[in-house]
């Protein structure tokens, strides 16, 4: 399966599949299977079935098999980053899908890197305590359609580590890509352990109630998140959510307009703003916005977009319809407004794909929905500000808190702003950047529980006590 022909050829359904089209041409790609609950329940009765040997394994074992496993996605690298480009819409180049596929095998080995060690929580000669972590069962892995492959190995890598058995639900929209990883990691794994399901919306709700599903990962809408959310407390299932963020980012007037406009563009337009994290509201002090707003659309306008099959391009289409849909009635409105549009604005939107412009807008009501609301998508709104406590508390003010951003020369100083923003994670100089040894959750209506380092691995386990 080393050749995107290979790979699409052992995944595809044919004809009783669900077709899944190109978002930047609309060339048929593939068919994805349409599971049933039946099919659901199989693959969870095999999972549970499989889980007890494999948590039988030694941990080491069990690394050995992951590492096996990123192995078989390198091998198989080039044709699964042809088929996120061409199902998904990234380009090859940038931040684009070879990153994606590249993060995966990384991701599986940074997990088996990190100590497990016993602890010892009491010792003082007449207690003595330790804590263990345990494996929960089966984990259901639920992920979005914007980085498939990535986010499916954020979920199933510490899952399997920890002695779980994984039943994956990939997005309708995207299941191909995901399928195709999934197929690459059985390749190496021990049967039933990693089990997939693709279908609608009713397979992913069957799949998060299911009695033997012992903790439920899940990556996407914040009223999804809700609803899984409160369908769990029946059988108090664990929960880790990562769900909508609407970030902010706060220049400080000591900036260097020309020396952050890279980490400021790639924050906010990283897989075209369809990033959970990404930076999605602007906040400029009065005395650079100008600065700020030119270096960015000077940067913006040397961006080549197109089909992410073409090397020179580094950025692709929105990914679906509803999508665009979103950012195009978004700058409408922000345009109907008076706002000043910057750059883009104006799709074409009889071509092929679903491509809307970089758009930037300037001059922007700070209530408007383009900032309020999340865009995920291409569009910038950016806010003048002359108090930063006002700017704080415009970061402040939604009911998401997922990431967040300071701008500034005075590192001290964007630290001492960034103890005041409400969000899981602030960044200093950059924005969205996400690292395996390094926990990631967010905080409000953005979820709870996180992810990575040493804090998320242990969330794929129960702590066991031993007092004695």
């Amino acid at each position: 399966m080393n050749t995107y022909e290979e790979l699409l050829t052992a995944i595809d359904a044919g004809d009783n599949g669900r077709p899944i089209y190109d978002p930047a041409t609309g060339d048929l790609v593939g068919h994805a299977p349409q599971h049933s609950v039946a099919d659901l329940n199989a693959a969870v009765d095999a999972a549970a079935s499989a889980q007890k040997a494999w948590s039988l394994l030694s941990d080491a074992d069990r690394c050995d098999y992951l590492q096996r496993a990123a192995d078989a996605i390198d091998a198989a690298a080039p044709a699964l980053a042809e088929l996120i480009t061409r199902e998904q819409g990234k380009p090859y180049s940038g931040p684009g899908s070879r990153f994606e596929a590249g993060a995966c095998s990384t991701w599986l080995r940074v997990t088996c890197s990190h100590d497990l060690s016993e602890e010892t929580v009491v010792d003082d000669g007449e207690t003595h305590a330790v804590i263990n972590y345990r494996p929960i069962g089966v984990v259901a892995a639920i992920g979005p359609w914007n980085w498939p492959a990535m986010i499916t190995i954020w979920q199933i890598a510490p899952a399997l580590r920890m002695g779980n058995a994984v039943v994956v639900k990939p997005s309708e929209y995207t299941p191909l890509t995901v399928l195709a990883l999934v197929k690459i990691l059985n390749s190496v794994l021990p049967e039933g352990v990693l089990q997939i399901v693709s279908g609608d919306g009713s397979i992913g709700a069957a799949l998060t109630t299911h009695e033997k599903v012992g903790k439920v990962m899940f990556t996407g809408s914040t009223a999804t998140g809700r609803r899984i959310a409160e369908s769990s407390g029946a059988s108090v299932k664990r929960l880790t959510l990562e769900l909508g963020g609407n970030d902010a980012g706060i220049v400080l007037p000591d900036a260097d307009p020309k020396a952050i406009a890279e980490g400021l563009f790639w924050g906010a337009f990283i897989n075209m703003g369809q990033t959970c994290a990404a930076l999605k509201r602007l906040y400029v002090h009065d005395s650079i916005y100008d600065a700020v707003c030119t270096e960015l659309t000077e940067l913006a306008k040397q961006m080549p977009m197109g089909h992410g099959i073409d090397e020179t391009n580094v950025l692709g289409p929105v990914q679906n319809k509803m999508q665009f849909d979103i950012v195009d009635n978004l700058v409408t409105a922000a345009k109907d407004s008076g706002a000043r549009v910057l750059l883009g604005g104006e799709p074409d939107r009889d071509a092929p794909g679903y491509f809307f412009p970089l758009t930037l807008i300037a001059d922007i009501s700070p209530d408007h929905p383009l900032v309020v609301q999340e865009q995920f998508g291409p569009a910038l709104p950016i806010v003048r500000y002359t108090d930063l406590d006002w700017a704080i508390e415009q970061a402040n003010s939604l009911d998401v808190g997922l990431g967040a951003s300071v701008w500034s020369s005075d590192r001290d100083k964007a630290r001492e702003v960034a103890t005041q923003i409400e969000a899981g994670t602030i960044w200093i100089n950059s924005h969205g950047g996400v690292d395996p040894r390094i926990p990631f959750g967010g905080i409000k209506q953005s979820g709870y529980g996180v992810e990575f380092g040493v804090a998320g691995l242990t969330s794929l386990g129960v702590p066991q006590v031993i007092n004695g």
